[in-house]
């Protein structure tokens, strides 16, 4: 037996329904007791209070109803069933009902009439509704098929993390496909992911932020300025995203910031002087605090997606004795970064980011000329004809240097405003040749300054002066 029972007694002699106060009050007190399956398993007689009568005939002798209420009734008052505290205390708050597309008339439906009916309220403040998941023909899933994906094998192929991201990285407003070639590019998507943490964590190795972080990001290096404010902006959209659950534009964002700002851009700029300046140096040092802000921001920003991941990062964060909290699913959501740039600043790295795709561009066509390989053999001239641009440039041609990843940037100008062909206003050309001087065999840029100190022929002046000036190791924290 199963489903909700018509708690109702009919008149054995004249038919009329039992409509008692006292009988109802009797019959609720019973199912709180023993549980609705108590109208199925005794007598009318056995359930009816001993002194019940017909209030149309006062006949003693009665039916029960053996008909049940509709299915739905079960899961339509499970607010209340589900929410309402035993003890009779208030309702707990009900924020959201989340189930497929095909609740609309369903669970939706039959949970707001008897809501409404009893409360004169909905039972839930938000709706939230999903697709289906289909295979990657968009077929419904079948055994007949042969096309079912199970969860579980899914799990102990590539780990829970990778079905989560999946899960995350689909539109569930719509029915959702899956296969085993999604599968495979959901797992590429991890490993560039966790490679991002990986080299976040391993930058970090010497790295303390109550002893060695650094101010503001004011007086940062111009390049950590900008990231971050980037990693501002990106805290801005995942907070947005995750509050109207959207949570493929939170992986689209984070996957997107990793590679593209990140790993293609950032972090590659960085190594010169994660690697070659002074362990303790001020410049390493406002490199590694940008780092660690930006690993905190990830780590919290992807908990919810990467549970286990996340929770990994943490405590080797938690080993170093970066953080204090257990986990990271018991830490707070991460504050917004600390701005980096103001307007003027962000219209400044707007213009930066534009040349530098010009420049990307017209450095691999050398490397295919086999003008240079690398890009430190490269030195490049910005020809501008604009003023204002041009003062940039020269105010900032040590950054666009790192920014690039180039030994050397040169700005020059133009008397002709002729058009180039190229994308940014003011920027006339790009000339890419190989810069002068020798091989610095620690930092591999290509300077005039190279073989300048005999105790070092082989080195630049600046990696001259760092291996020359007695440091002490910082150990791991």
């Amino acid at each position: 037996y199963w489903g909700t029972p018509i708690a109702m007694f009919y008149c054995d002699k004249c038919k009329e329904p039992l409509k008692d106060k006292a009988v109802f009050k009797h019959v609720e007190e019973l199912f709180r007791k023993h549980g609705s399956s108590v109208w199925f398993e005794k007598d009318a007689k056995n359930i009816l209070p001993t002194d019940a009568k017909c209030g149309k005939c006062q006949n003693t002798s009665f039916r029960k109803e053996e008909d049940i209420l509709d299915v739905w009734f079960d899961s339509g008052v499970s607010w209340a069933a589900v929410l309402r505290d035993r003890m009779g205390h208030a309702e707990r708050k009900n924020v959201m009902y989340l189930e497929g597309s095909d609740q609309h008339r369903g669970w939706f439906q039959v949970s707001l009439i008897p809501s409404a009916a009893l409360r004169h309220q909905p039972p839930y403040q938000q709706v939230l509704t999903h697709g289906f998941v289909m295979d990657g023909e968009g077929r419904k899933m079948s055994k007949s098929l042969g096309n079912v994906i199970a969860p579980q094998d899914v799990m102990a192929r590539y780990g829970a993390d990778i079905l989560r991201l999946w899960v995350a990285s689909c539109d569930y407003r719509e029915d959702v496909r899956i296969s085993e070639e999604i599968l495979s590019q959901t797992a590429e998507t991890y490993r560039k992911i966790r490679n991002t943490f990986r080299y976040l964590l391993s930058n970090l190795s010497d790295f303390n932020p109550g002893r060695d972080g650094t101010p503001t990001p004011e007086s940062f290096p111009e390049l950590d300025r900008w990231a971050s404010e980037r990693a501002r902006q990106v805290w801005e959209q995942v907070t947005a995203a995750y509050e109207a659950y959207q949570f493929h534009e939170v992986l689209r964002t984070t996957y997107q910031y990793c590679v593209l700002d990140l790993s293609g851009f950032y972090l590659d700029a960085l190594k010169d002087r994660l690697y070659t300046e002074a362990s303790a140096s001020l410049k390493r040092r406002c490199a590694q605090t940008t780092l660690y802000a930006i690993l905190h921001l990830l780590v919290k920003a992807l908990a919810p997606i990467l549970a286990v991941t996340t929770e990994e990062v943490w405590q080797t964060m938690r080993k170093a004795q970066w953080v204090s909290e257990p986990s990271v699913h018991l830490a707070s959501w991460p504050q917004a970064p600390d701005a980096g740039l103001d307007e003027a600043g962000r219209q400044r790295w707007a213009a930066f980011r534009a040349i530098r795709d010009v420049v990307m561009k017209a450095l691999e066509e050398e490397r295919i000329k086999r003008i240079i390989g690398s890009p430190l053999e490269a030195q490049v001239t910005l020809v501008v004809d604009d003023p204002g641009l041009r003062q940039l440039c020269e105010t900032h041609r040590e950054t666009l240097a790192e920014a690039f990843v180039v030994s050397r940037v040169n700005v020059q100008t133009n008397g002709t405003t002729a058009a180039s062909g190229r994308a940014v206003p003011g920027l006339v050309d790009v000339k890419v040749e190989r810069a002068p001087g020798g091989k610095c065999e620690r930092c591999w840029k290509h300077l005039t300054s190279v073989g300048a100190q005999p105790e070092h022929p082989q080195l630049c002046e600046r990696c001259v002066s760092v291996v020359s000036t007695p440091t002490k190791d910082t150990p791991w924290p």
